[in-house]
Formats: C-alpha cells, sequence, structure tokens
C-alpha cells in the first residue's frame, strides 16, 4: 500500500482524505484522473459525483490545514461584497469574497491545497487576504446566488419596486419608440432604476457612469471619495446611457456636445430626490455624472454641521443682522450650499422676502423665491440681482460672485439695508478680503458691507463601531500641530474598516474658519492690506484656521491625521 502511495504521489486533500479512511489510495487514483480529465478540482469531483459528502471534506481539510470554517447558510450571499473581485476571477478560482475589514479581505474557499488563484484576487483587489474554509457545495451556490445579484449584471433586479418607482423627467418621442425600443428593455430600465436607488440608500452624492474601450464604469461618491461598484458589459453602455437621457429630458440622437437635463425620483408623499444630470462627450462614448439633490441634506440642523460653539455663534449673529454680507468660501463640493440653506432654513419665516439666484438651483425650499440662472438666455447673476431688488427683498442668496459686475450689485445691496448670503472659491477668509479687492472692490466698500466670512471644507467622520486608538512619538505630534502640554492626556484615533462603514469613515463633518471683521482688520483692508497680513491678523486676534478647526476635530475623536491633511493641504 505505501509503495502504491510513493508510485502516484498523492498530496494534499487527497492525501488527508486517504490517512482519514474517506478514500482507499486505488479510488482516490481513480477521481484525481477522472478530475483532470474533466478539468475541475478534486473536490468539485467528489461533491459533483456525491462520492464524498461537501461538509465532511470541509471539516476534515479545517482540521488539516488549520484554517477556520464558515458555515455558508449562516450568510445571505446577495450581501457580501462581491464587486471587489472581478467576476472571472471568482468562476475561475472558485473563491468568494466574504468582508472587508481595513485593508484585509477575507476569502471563502473550498480547496486549501490549490492557492494559485489567490495571488490573482490579491493583485486585482489590492488588498491582503485571509482565506476560510467553506463547503464545497455551498460555495458554487454562493458564487450563483451573489453573482446574480451583485451590480455588476442585470439578472438581479427581480424586486417588482424597481418596476414602480414613479420618475419624472420625461420621456422619448412616441414617433421614436420603435427605433429606441431597446432603451425601454425592462432590464435596462430597472437596472438604471436600482442604480439610482442604490446611490440614494448608500448616501452618495454622485453617480458616474464612464465608458472605456472594453469596459463600462459606474461609481458612487460617498463622503467626497469615488468608490466603484458596478461594471456592466461594454456592449450595453450606450442603451444605459440612452435610458438615463430619456428620463432626463435630453436629446438622445446628440452626442457630440455635452447636455443638462433633471430627473426627480418620488419615494413617498413626503419625499422625492432631484439628480441633476450632465453628459459629456468621451473618446469611447458619452460619460454621464448624475448630482443627487436631497432637500433633507439642508435640513440638517446647524449642531449638526460641524460647528464649534464660538463659530456657531458667530455664524448665527451675522445671519440674524437686518443687513449686510455673509460670504462661504471653499472648493467645489465643500459644503458651501448646505451651510447657506441651513442659514436660510433658520431665517425662513412668513416676515420675510427671501430670493436666491443659483446655478443651477440644487435644494428646492417652500417659502424661498429661486431663480436658476441662465446665462444664454440673458439671466445672469447680476441681473436676476437687480431684478430682487425691485422686489423688496429682506434677504438674497447669490449662488457665487464671479464678476466684478455681480460683486458690486451685491455689496450695494448689503450696505442699503438686505441681507446678502453668497460663495466664493477662495482657500480660506483672508484670500477672500483680498479676491474682492482684486476684482476691483473699493476697500471702504468692502468694511462698510461684509459681516462675516466663513471658510469650510468637509473631512470624513471616523466609523464609531471600528476606529482605534493610534500612539504618535512627541516629536511627530510637535510637527502636526498639537501643543507639548497635551501630549500626555491626547487621545488620537485612526480609521480601521468594518462592514458597517468604507474604509474605516462613515459621514462627514464640517471643518469652519469663521471670521468677522474687527476694527484692526479693517484698517488692515482700508490700507490694502495682501492676504498674508490678513492671516496674521486673523491669527493674532485668536480665529481658527481651517488646519486648527481640523486638528480640534482630531482631539475630539470625530477624524483621523490623515483625513485632516487631506483636506487642509495647500
Amino acid at each position: 500500500m505505501a509503495t502504491a502511495t510513493t508510485e502516484f504521489n498523492f498530496s494534499g486533500l487527497a492525501k488527508c482524505l486517504i490517512q482519514e479512511g474517506l478514500l482507499t489510495e486505488k479510488d482516490a487514483k481513480t477521481y484525481i484522473q477522472e478530475a483532470q480529465k474533466n478539468k475541475v478540482s478534486l473536490i468539485t469531483y467528489l461533491v459533483a459525483n456525491k462520492i464524498v459528502d461537501s461538509r465532511i471534506i470541509a471539516s476534515t481539510a479545517s482540521i488539516e490545514f488549520g484554517m477556520p470554517f464558515l458555515d455558508l447558510d449562516a450568510i445571505d450571499p446577495r450581501s457580501l461584497p462581491l464587486n471587489l473581485v472581478n467576476e472571472k476571477l471568482i468562476r475561475k478560482f472558485n473563491a468568494i469574497p466574504l468582508m472587508k475589514r481595513g485593508k484585509t479581505l477575507f476569502i471563502g474557499i473550498s480547496d486549501p491545497t490549490d492557492p494559485h488563484g489567490l495571488d490573482d484576487i490579491k493583485f486585482q483587489s489590492l488588498l491582503n487576504l485571509e482565506t476560510v474554509l467553506v463547503e464545497e457545495s455551498k460555495l458554487l451556490k454562493a458564487i450563483e446566488t451573489g453573482l446574480d445579484s451583485v451590480d455588476t449584471t442585470m439578472s438581479d433586479l427581480m424586486d417588482a419596486d424597481l418596476d414602480n418607482l414613479n420618475i419624472t423627467g420625461g420621456e422619448e418621442d412616441p414617433a421614436k419608440s420603435d427605433a429606441n425600443s431597446d432603451i425601454d428593455d425592462a432590464p435596462i430600465v430597472r437596472f438604471v432604476n436600482k442604480i439610482l436607488l442604490d446611490a440614494i440608500k448608500k448616501g452618495a452624492s454622485d453617480i458616474h457612469l464612464e465608458p472605456y474601450e472594453k469596459n463600462f464604469r459606474i461609481r458612487y461618491r460617498s463622503d467626497g471619495i469615488l468608490h466603484q461598484v458596478a461594471s456592466p458589459p461594454a456592449n450595453i453602455s450606450n442603451r444605459i446611457i440612452s435610458r438615463i437621457k430619456v428620463m432626463s429630458k435630453m436629446d438622445i440622437a446628440e452626442r457630440r456636445v455635452p447636455q443638462d437635463g433633471r430627473i426627480k425620483m418620488i419615494l413617498s408623499k413626503t419625499r422625492a430626490i432631484d439628480f441633476r444630470v450632465n453628459t459629456c462627450p468621451t473618446l469611447f462614448g458619452e460619460k454621464v455624472v448624475l448630482r443627487i439633490l436631497d432637500p433633507t441634506s439642508a435640513q440638517l440642523g446647524i449642531e449638526k454641521l460641524g460647528f464649534e460653539p464660538d463659530q456657531q455663534k458667530l455664524f448665527l449673529e451675522a445671519i440674524n443682522k437686518p443687513y449686510g454680507m455673509v460670504l462661504v468660501t471653499g472648493p467645489t463640493g465643500s459644503g458651501k450650499t448646505v451651510s447657506l440653506y441651513t442659514g436660510l432654513n433658520i431665517l425662513n419665516s412668513m416676515e420675510r422676502n427671501i430670493s436666491t439666484a443659483e446655478d443651477p438651483v440644487e435644494i428646492t425650499v417652500e417659502g424661498i423665491n429661486q431663480v436658476n440662472v441662465n446665462v444664454k438666455s440673458g439671466l445672469t447673476f447680476a441681473n436676476a440681482l437687480r431684478a430682487f431688488l425691485r422686489q423688496d427683498p429682506d434677504i438674497i442668496m447669490v449662488g457665487e460672485i464671479r464678476d466684478l459686475e455681480t460683486a458690486e450689485i451685491a455689496v450695494k445691496a448689503a450696505q442699503t439695508g438686505h441681507l446678502v448670503l453668497s460663495t466664493l472659491h477662495t482657500n480660506d477668509a483672508p484670500q477672500t478680503l483680498n479676491r474682492l479687492m482684486q476684482m476691483g472692490i473699493a476697500p471702504f466698500n468692502i468694511v462698510s458691507a461684509v459681516n462675516l466670512i466663513m471658510a469650510q471644507r468637509l473631512a470624513r467622520r471616523l466609523c464609531e463601531h471600528c476606529k482605534t486608538p493610534v500612539t504618535l512619538p512627541d516629536k511627530a505630534l510637535a510637527s502636526i500641530g498639537f501643543k507639548e502640554d497635551e501630549f500626555k492626556t491626547l487621545k488620537l484615533f485612526g480609521a480601521v474598516g468594518c462592514e458597517l462603514c468604507t474604509n474605516g469613515y462613515k459621514g462627514r463633518v464640517g471643518i469652519y474658519q469663521v471670521m468677522t471683521l474687527s476694527e484692526k482688520m479693517r484698517a488692515l483692508i482700508l490700507e490694502g492690506g495682501n492676504a498674508m497680513q490678513l492671516a496674521a491678523q486673523a491669527q493674532a486676534e485668536g480665529i481658527n484656521d481651517l488646519r486648527a478647526s481640523g486638528l480640534n476635530k482630531v482631539r475630539m475623536g470625530v477624524t483621523s491625521i490623515e483625513e485632516i491633511d487631506r483636506v487642509t493641504k495647500e
């Protein structure tokens, strides 16, 4: 018997099953040869032909190879993170992603003697792998069920609600219905509906649909970071994009120039979500980006924005003044609109006439007169402001001050008894004053009109379920900006990652620099001071810059040093 073993050189699982008395050497040799002939693994052959029960194989291998064993019946395959690994690799190597924790991906396998595919999976996912042993029969079933439900296919859309979503925005011309019938194919319609609905459920702010030569990528922007969620077949990209163009009242025959549109999804009697849609021609088709406009985002309440107590007090005092200008500054996506609308919601009452000019209106609020700027038709920010001033306004909000004409009208309105709220694209509050001077606004007009300038950024919040304490040497803490007297009591946290968050973060918090104009600051402006001088004066007056406000959030355990470095670096 020993001679036969040596001749055939049994190894791995086959050797283990022979030693446990589950197979004879003769039978094992036959089964191995049959498996090779059928180009399947030994385990697949044994289970498919019901020679050895898959649970017995798994438990035996678990003991022999010292690997943890998991019963897949305890997991819903549709909830597994299958989009982290290419479908071809999952099927080729019979390996299923189970859970991602930080930079580690737990993979379920049924054959511990075949590690070849793990290197390919590790390379493709860019994650460290931990293997878990599962039953072959349940693994194959989980792979099929999971891949049928993952976003990268369209056969998963079995939820009847996807057919009944109340979506308005436009339908194609009936005369063209025959030519465009593929756009209304049930799988296409339901797939697009699911993409929109999933984005809302996951709290995404944007959806990106990007066609390339050999693949088609769909990504969501969540908490300011893009994540891939689906990769449908490239040959249906045009049908998916055409469906979105039809929904948003665009010309589906025009693919050479950018187009803008809008979609409204009614989720209930009390909640509707708007999508602002833009297409842009690229080398391999039209890229589509949908901005998700959720009115509830502007109803968070000022306490949830992330203000420190003194900053919140200054902001509330500024917006409750009967006249003057409040400016919010920061890059695109820093939460300026939400901050302004939070203030407008506080001010919105029957006694006040509030008008806004935006490009475009992102959040609709009852009780506020909102105007969509349309430069092509002649409705510019400046023209809208002139019209507002003839309509007995109390409060005016200008989406953005882009030019001297708009700036001059806004300043004049602030000086003549109106509260004006607006935004500029500058890095911090002192630079905003300098920008107004560079535009051509006279320094004496700036000091008489501006009440408050607020610079802001959005930083990702650490997940409360998995954040972990971190320690750094004193030298590193000093270089980051912490004071020596707080080194011993400082409690810092870092991101880990769990099933309840994305890479250790969940949600976002605002980081602010809130600056009023003191007498010394006004004198410096009148003298023509530059941004560096204004920043030095602000620091001398104890006004936290964005970095200092961010470090306060780190001290509170709200976010990490890495995240503050990301959002406050110049």
